[in-house]
């Protein structure tokens, strides 16, 4: 208390000099803001693994855009051979309007949906754009939040982790 005194010797509330304790309390709330993002993972790992479900995000579905049926063979067989998905459809002609290089145009497609560990977008997407004969392909992927949790469990044992 005397080196209080020496730093602030009027009363604290006079003089605004920070209480003790505030210190304290003000580092240990830094440090659970912080830690959030870990804390939550950690929870959310926890209840997967007491509940037997999935984490929301863990698996995503990317569409691929494919020139045709023979493309869209061709590129899910090399998907399924470097193990980089669990399950890719091949879905029949659908068509398609778009603009290139500042024209619409207008064409047909066979559209890929490929499940896969959301840590493998980044890998799938290199790896079909250096395959796919589009100059700029439609790649995009989207997270699963939910489904059946066998289902999504499947796909886990079938892609192989990072």
């Amino acid at each position: 208390m005397e080196g209080l005194r020496q730093r602030c010797p009027l009363p604290p509330a006079a003089q605004g000099c920070p209480r003790p304790g505030r210190g304290a309390a003000l580092l240990v709330l830094t440090l659970l803001v912080l830690m959030y993002p870990l804390l939550q993972g950690l929870a959310l790992r926890l209840h997967s693994a007491l509940t037997g479900s999935s984490i929301p995000g863990t698996h995503s579905i990317a569409l691929i855009a494919c020139l045709n049926e023979h493309v869209a063979r061709d590129i899910a067989r090399a998907i399924m051979d470097k193990k980089l998905a669990a399950y890719v459809n091949i879905l029949p002609k659908s068509s398609a309007l778009y603009f290139w290089k500042g024209e619409l145009e207008e064409s047909t497609e066979v559209l890929l949906l490929v499940k896969t560990r959301t840590s493998k977008i980044g890998e799938l997407s290199n790896y079909v754009r250096s395959i796919h004969p589009f100059e700029i392909p439609g790649i995009i992927s989207l997270p699963i939040d939910q489904g059946n949790p066998l289902y999504l469990q499947w796909i886990a044992e079938n892609v192989p982790r990072d």
